[in-house]
Parts: C-alpha cells; sequence; structure tokens
C-alpha cells in the first residue's frame, strides 16, 4: 500500500499549494531521480551524470535487474533502487530535485504529471506524450507550476542548428518559407512485420525482473509479448509514434518553433504503404498545411519516412545528400542510397538543406551558397548542451530551450500525423477550439480510451 504523498493525485497537489523546488547554491549539484535506466534512459543518465552538474540519487525501472540496466546499475551500485516511481517519490520525495524521464512515449504523461506536481523539475525523452490531450495537460500543469523547470529531449536545440536557424530567420535568411520537406528512410523495427496483422501478438511469459503492471501504466491491459518492450514498444499505436515521433522533433524543431508553425489546420495522409489497425506503416508519406502566421505565408510540410519512400530532391541537392557511408554491395553495382534523415526547406529566394539534430542548414545549390557567404550573419556557439542547460536552469542559471511551452505544440504536430496515420483519413483541425472536426473517431483520439482503474489521477490539472 502507497503512502498518501504517492497517491494523492497531481490535482490535488496542485491545488493545495505549490509544492515549491528545492533552492540551489551556485556550488550545489541537482539531486536527479532516473526513471527508466536502460537503452535510451541509460543514455540519458550518462549525459545527465558527465555535465558535473547533478548527483543520482534514486534509480527506478520497471525491468530492474534486466541485462539492459546493468550498465547502470555498476556505475551506480549504492543508489537506492525503485520499480514504481509512485513509491520512489513517496520514500524520496524530500531529497530529489529532478527526475530524468526516459521510458516508452505512453509511460511519459503520468510520471511527468506527477513529478510537477510535486514541484520536481523534469527532463523527459520526446516525444512529450503520446496523446495529443496528455501533451495539452502536460503543458497545463507545467503553466501552472512556473518554478518547475521542463526541458523535452530533442537535443538539436541546444546545438549549432537551434542557433543557426535563429540568427538566420532574424537576419532574413530565411523568410517566406512555403515549404519543408522532412525525410527519414531508415529501416524501422516492424518492417518485415506481416501488415495483415488480425490481432495482437499471443501472450507469453513474464520475465522474472519485469513488473508488467506497472509497464503498462495508464493503457488498456495487453498481455506480454517480447514484442511490445524494449523499444519495440515504437511500432504499435498503442505504445508508441512510430518514426514520426521517433524522429520528428530530431528534423522539424528548429523549423516549427521559429517559423511560428504552431498547430497545422490539415493532415492528410498521401500514401500509407501496409496500414494496418495494430502496428505503423511500412511507408508514410503526410501532407501538414500550416496557415498563414502574421507577415509568414502558409506552410506545406511534407513527411517521408519508409526504405522505398524517398522525397524529391531539387536540382543543385549535391552528392552530400546520399549516405557516404553505404558501402557498395560486394556485386560491384551501385544502387541507390538512402537520404540521411533531414530536411529541404523552400523559402521564396533561397532553399536550404540540413539533417536531423544539431546539423547545420546549408544553402542550394553550391553556387548559391557562394554567392550568400558574406552575407550570412555570424552564429553564436551554444552555452551549453542540452543536459548542462536543463542543470543549470534547476539552479537558476540558464532558461531551458525546450520546455513544455515550446515542445508541446510541435510534439501535438506529431500527434496529429499519428492520428492521419492510425485512421488512414484526411483530418481538418481548428488550431483554436483544437478539435478535429470532420472526423468523430480521430477526434476521441485525440483524448483516447479512458485510463485504467487506479491511474485516472494523474488526467487532472
Amino acid at each position: 500500500m502507497l503512502a498518501s504523498a504517492a497517491m494523492a493525485t497531481p490535482g490535488i497537489l496542485m491545488a493545495k499549494g505549490r509544492a515549491l523546488p528545492r533552492r540551489l547554491g551556485p556550488n550545489e549539484r541537482v539531486n536527479l531521480a532516473c526513471i527508466g535506466i536502460g537503452n535510451r534512459g541509460g543514455e540519458i543518465i550518462r549525459d545527465l551524470y558527465k555535465t558535473g552538474l547533478c548527483n543520482i540519487v534514486a534509480l527506478c525501472d520497471v525491468d530492474m535487474g534486466a541485462p539492459h540496466t546493468e550498465k547502470i546499475l555498476k556505475q551506480f551500485p549504492d543508489v537506492p533502487r525503485f520499480q514504481d516511481f509512485r513509491q520512489m517519490f513517496d520514500k524520496m520525495g524530500n531529497q530529489i530535485d529532478a527526475v530524468s524521464v526516459g521510458v516508452p512515449d505512453f509511460s511519459h504523461f503520468p510520471i511527468t504529471m506527477m513529478a510537477i506536481g510535486l514541484g520536481k523539475h523534469v527532463y523527459v525523452e520526446k516525444p512529450m506524450a503520446r496523446t495529443f490531450n496528455e501533451v495539452e495537460l502536460m503543458m497545463k500543469a507545467a503553466a501552472k507550476h512556473p518554478e518547475v523547470v521542463t526541458q523535452m529531449g530533442n537535443q538539436g536545440h541546444s546545438d549549432a542548428n537551434y542557433f543557426q536557424f535563429k540568427a538566420w530567420v532574424d537576419a532574413g535568411i530565411i523568410k517566406d518559407v512555403t515549404a519543408i520537406t522532412a525525410h527519414m528512410n531508415s529501416p524501422r523495427r516492424w518492417h518485415g512485420w506481416d501488415p495483415n496483422i488480425k490481432a495482437f501478438p499471443p501472450a507469453e511469459q513474464i520475465p522474472s525482473t519485469l513488473d508488467w503492471d506497472i509497464w503498462q501504466m495508464a493503457t488498456k491491459g495487453h498481455s506480454y509479448n517480447k514484442d511490445f518492450v524494449n523499444g519495440q514498444w515504437r511500432c504499435w499505436y498503442d505504445f508508441g509514434m512510430g518514426a514520426l515521433g521517433d524522429w520528428g522533433a530530431h528534423i522539424l524543431d528548429t523549423a516549427h518553433q521559429f517559423l511560428d508553425l504552431g498547430l497545422p489546420a490539415e493532415v492528410n495522409p498521401v500514401k500509407l504503404s501496409g496500414h494496418n489497425n495494430f502496428f505503423y506503416p511500412m511507408s508514410s508519406t503526410l501532407s501538414f498545411k500550416f496557415p498563414k502566421r502574421g507577415n509568414m505565408p502558409p506552410v506545406e510540410v511534407m513527411w517521408y519516412d519508409g526504405v522505398d519512400n524517398l522525397p524529391p530532391i531539387p536540382k543543385g541537392y549535391g552528392v552530400s545528400g546520399l549516405d557516404p557511408n553505404i558501402p557498395p554491395p560486394s556485386t560491384g553495382a551501385i544502387e541507390p542510397a538512402k537520404l540521411n534523415p533531414g530536411k529541404i526547406i523552400y523559402g521564396k529566394d533561397l532553399t536550404f538543406k540540413g539533417g536531423s539534430h544539431g546539423s547545420t542548414l546549408s544553402i542550394i545549390p553550391e553556387e548559391k551558397a557562394k554567392e550568400m557567404a558574406s552575407r550570412l550573419p555570424e552564429v553564436p556557439k551554444s552555452p551549453s548542451n542540452h543536459f548542462a542547460n536543463f542543470l543549470k536552469a534547476c539552479k537558476g542559471e540558464e532558461q531551458t530551450r525546450s520546455p513544455f511551452a515550446i515542445a508541446g505544440p510541435l510534439s501535438q504536430v506529431f500527434c496529429l500525423g499519428v492520428l492521419a496515420q492510425w485512421t488512414n483519413t484526411r483530418l481538418v483541425f481548428d488550431r483554436d477550439k483544437k478539435i478535429i472536426t470532420n472526423n468523430k473517431k480521430a477526434n476521441e483520439l485525440l483524448v483516447g480510451p479512458p485510463p485504467r482503474k487506479g491511474w485516472e489521477q494523474y488526467y487532472k490539472v
């Protein structure tokens, strides 16, 4: 039985007054609790710890002791361990300043909501949450508790691409953008699965290390299967957000922020190869239409994923668009290579190409880039990487560059894209009312099914 602090709803915690974060002195480290310690979660912990700005005070994972958790457990052998984040907060809440959340997409929401309600700073992996409504509630909670620092883990927001994009927009180099092509054409985990699926995979024996009940969090009940866990969750509509949720924030984040895109007015699934009701298509082409914003013209963002679904490449794109690391086949024949993940941005006078994460843009064709070289503004260097930015913000020394107010609408764009994939339907979206106006089922999916009993409490702000 959990004690009262863990059972209290975030809504109640917020209604009773602010649970204020601890004030940290200049030489103090942030006391960090880490929720999700294997795979990507483990990488986040190592990067946060490497800054020298935090102490690791608690480790929490529903599969504690499984092989993928061993590296972090060996690095921090004396740190208290938990399988249930609620028990961790209950027993150690007064020793925790901040949390890292490196768990599956559908699990971000309850952990984050409880942390904010308890006045704990939150670093959460992208995308913020699996459903549009969960992201909306997370933004509202963060707005209600402005003293709580939030950061979404799209690391490019603290690298060269962020500062270059901002400088080029401010200087008028990037302007009058009307179209963006975003592409992620690498193989995905579900490629090769049978798209004629009629049911979820059969139940298998639950590993002895795994608390399957807590793993499911608020989602409707599923029987354990190895194809639901350890990254496989990303394949399923019920758990993850496919290639778009995985890579969208690393490719479109700066364009979304600095072109003030907000939410789309329409999302159209132009192509879905191997569509079914359970896991993501083998390839997808999605059109997102954003209306005019102030003096900026309407923008259409085209998203391409799937190994056989390369986007059109403009003249003068250059050979760097092809992945230089793919070796030629043993036959010696040169096959068409996949594009590296990235984007092409079409302005009125200039076209730009760029990669993902923190990689910078270049003007194409090369002749135009040379002509523009002397007119490009100086780009400031990043004062901190994404992890140090979060921890310094917890200490009051910086502002996070990807707080929920900025990361939330970006995540909601991907939530809408996923609904277009899932329903295989063009969606018309009212940006003011935040509802889908032409498809009742899709509009209901903005919220999704009711949470499992015992998890309703997190859906109150």
